[in-house]
């Protein structure tokens, strides 16, 4: 049996690949131990701003307390003139970070905060003033800046502020010569320190900024939001208003209706009782008294007119409950009103007769309206019933059309009692007002009111002129066609 060998990796290869892994384990390791430092103080209970805040402080420090330890070694490592005392002397700030990130593991914010920038400035002072100038002073500029974010506590916040800039002041401006000067002794390290110095303010005010800016944002989101749910309240408000003013409008309706029904009822129960005990007396008469044909003839005539009156009655209280039922349904259509006001004349030819009337009907052929045949019917009966009603015997009675462009014009004059002001308010307000006519005929205000109404349905209004004494001129207009095709037309004419 053969034996396969593996191909041998060459040392260089081998230390190749160990180094890799260990960069590579190294980078995790410091990604994870960057994470954690960043995090340091972490609490659920703290707000997203103060959240964001202990980050970048712990960032801030993390990464001054790498630099203050690792620029030191460096310098160790080059040639120069500075001992190894003062390299070690230059790395007291780098412990303060180091303090700071423990008080804040351990939560101790304030603390933290105040040993930051109290004891940073102050251990950087004490290298300067051991006679080491390793080009740090700048640090001064950053504390400056920092204070005003991270400090919430005004008088701290100027102390700290004075301070920086009072050691700035006299370490780079009052105090010109040091022992060790970096600048000469080790110029790589001086201007590392530089440069570092300027990366730190740089950093520092970059994180400020994107803090600021995303607080800002927050603002305006949490005021935008504000300013949604304020609107939406507010339109919940009308909602509610406009649901409250339905609300009273339907009650107020409701008992409108109500009144109307017990009045309504009340008429009926008194209105009918005349004409069924008419007929009933007459019939009874009949056949207790074996009444001759004389006397019945005599009677029949007060019966018709109080069956005509009842017929009228049953007839429009039909239309009235029919009205409530479907109060929508409004079946428009062209209608000829000239066969429908002819039509009406001939239906009322008996009461206008009895009463000994003119009727003069003025009228073209094949008048065309856009209307509901059966309202319209009901209302040019009902006009012209109580024309008849209370024009006196022999008067005289006009209906007819005026035809125009766009609509049609019923009208109906009589030359009859009139009606009065009071009457006429009463009316327009849609109240029950009923009268005797000129041969005591009664009623009940119904009819008034269902022309109204129905007029009302069909785009159009009941208009009444009248004198006392002279008579009344009833009228209502009605479109030729229906409104869209009135705008079709108009919009084809302006073409």
């Amino acid at each position: 049996m053969e034996s396969v060998n593996a191909p041998a990796v060459s040392p260089s290869q081998y230390r190749s690949s160990v180094l890799a892994e260990t960069f590579e384990t190294l980078k995790v390791r410091s990604a994870q131990m960057y994470l954690q430092v960043k995090f340091f103080g972490y609490s659920h209970t703290m707000d997203d701003y103060e959240q964001r805040k202990l980050r970048i402080f712990n960032q801030i420090n993390f990464f001054q307390a790498i630099a203050g330890i690792l620029i030191p070694l460096f310098g160790m490592l080059l040639p120069g003139t500075l001992p190894a005392s003062a390299w070690l002397a230059t790395c007291y700030p780098a412990g303060v970070s180091i303090v700071v990130l423990s008080l804040n593991s351990f939560r101790k914010y304030e603390a933290s905060l105040y040993t930051y920038f109290f004891l940073y400035p102050l251990c950087t002072c004490f290298v300067y003033l051991n006679g080491i100038n390793p080009g740090i002073d700048l640090y001064f500029i950053l504390f400056v800046i920092l204070s005003v974010f991270f400090l919430q506590d005004l008088g701290f916040m100027l102390f700290a502020i004075g301070f920086s800039m009072m050691s700035f002041f006299i370490l780079s401006v009052v105090l010109t010569h040091y022992t060790y000067e970096l600048e000469t002794g080790s110029p790589a390290v001086y201007l590392l320190n530089k440069f570092v110095s300027l990366l730190f303010i740089f950093y520092g005010l970059f994180l400020v900024k994107k803090e600021a800016t995303i607080y800002q944002f927050n603002i305006l989101t949490k005021k935008q939001n504000l300013i949604e749910k304020n609107i939406e309240i507010e339109k919940q408000k009308e909602e509610i208003s406009d649901k409250a003013d339905l609300l009273q409008k339907q009650k107020e309706e409701l008992g409108e209706l109500n009144a109307f029904k017990n009045k309504l009822f009340s008429i009926i129960s008194h209105d009918l009782k005349s004409p069924m005990y008419a007929l009933r007396n007459l019939f009874q008469n009949m056949h207790q008294y074996n009444l001759p044909a004389e006397e019945i003839k005599e009677m029949v005539p007060d019966v018709l007119i109080d069956l005509n009156y009842t017929t009228a009655l049953m007839e429009n209280l039909l239309q009235w409950a029919k009205s409530q039922m479907q109060s929508d349904a409004v079946n428009s259509q062209d209608i000829n009103i000239s066969f429908l006001v002819t039509d009406v004349v001939k239906l009322l030819r008996l009461q206008s007769q009895a009463k000994k009337l003119s009727i003069q009907v003025e009228v073209k052929d094949d008048v065309f309206a856009f209307a509901d045949k059966d309202m319209i019917h009901l209302v040019v009966r009902n006009l012209l019933s109580n024309a008849i009603k209370f024009t006196p015997a022999e008067g005289h009675i006009e209906i007819g059309l005026n035809d125009f462009e766009e609509f049609v014009e019923v009208y109906i004059q009589d030359s009859g009692l009139g009606i009065s002001e009071e009457a006429l308010d009463k009316i327009k307000q849609k109240i029950f007002y009923t009268t005797t006519g000129t041969s005591s005929e009664t009623g009940t205000g119904l009819g008034l009111m269902l022309c109204n109404e129905f007029l009302a349905k069909n785009n159009s209004q009941l208009r009444i002129e009248s004198n006392v004494g002279k008579g009344s001129i009833f009228s209502f207009a009605l479109p030729k066609m229906a409104a869209h095709q009135i705008k079709a037309t108009a919009d084809a004419y302006d073409e």
